[in-house]
């Protein structure tokens, strides 16, 4: 099953506790480089394993999974971010929550990696790794375990790609040093979007 680009759902929308719909809880793990400390520049994937009867096989995609009965979103995002790479930020942040064509509601949180991602055990999935902008505007992403591009979940891009906007129209309406024609990458070099 493939979901098509997902639609943002206010917080206050109706159906979020409709509870005959799959939910699940999501964790944008982001890096910030010391030139463009306030907008994130590189995200953690996992690369999905190569089995049909999973959402997304063999495909990038954020950390997360389906919530159990009696947790919370956030319970949820939190025990799947312990179970797939042993790790627990020190804060969560609600981004939003989507909904797909599929009826999957997906609620998003966000949080800094602190974490060396070479030193996080992956327990689920073929791989994992940083993900630049360029790469989830581009929907593709090399995997070195693998040996070879796969592309990004296209409801989870669609995300990045909302969080990503939504950092830098924050950054431009404070009168920062971007325009929403630029950003900085790890490298610290403008790019044009």
């Amino acid at each position: 099953m493939t979901d098509s680009i997902p639609s943002f759902i206010p917080e206050t929308r109706t159906g979020l506790d409709d509870r005959s719909r799959p939910v699940v809880a999501v964790a944008i793990l982001y890096q910030t480089s010391s030139s463009t400390p306030n907008l994130p520049n590189q995200f953690l994937l996992q690369l999905r394993d190569d089995i049909p009867q999973i959402s997304h096989p063999g495909r990038w995609a954020l950390f997360g999974g389906h919530q159990e009965a009696g947790e919370t979103p956030l319970e949820t995002v939190q025990r799947e971010l312990e179970e797939e790479i042993s790790y627990s930020p020190p804060q969560f942040t609600y981004f939003g929550s989507y909904l797909t064509h599929s009826q999957v509601i997906r609620h998003v949180f966000s949080a800094p990696l602190l974490a060396d991602p070479k030193e996080l055990q992956l327990t689920e999935g073929q791989d994992l790794g940083l993900s630049t902008i360029e790469e989830v505007h581009q929907g593709q992403r090399f995997s070195a375990r693998l040996g070879q591009s796969r592309s990004l979940a296209e409801p989870h891009r669609q995300i990045l790609l909302d969080f990503f906007q939504r950092h830098q129209d924050e950054i431009c309406s404070r009168g920062g040093p971007f325009t929403r024609e630029t950003y900085s990458d790890s490298n610290g070099t403008g790019k044009n979007l």
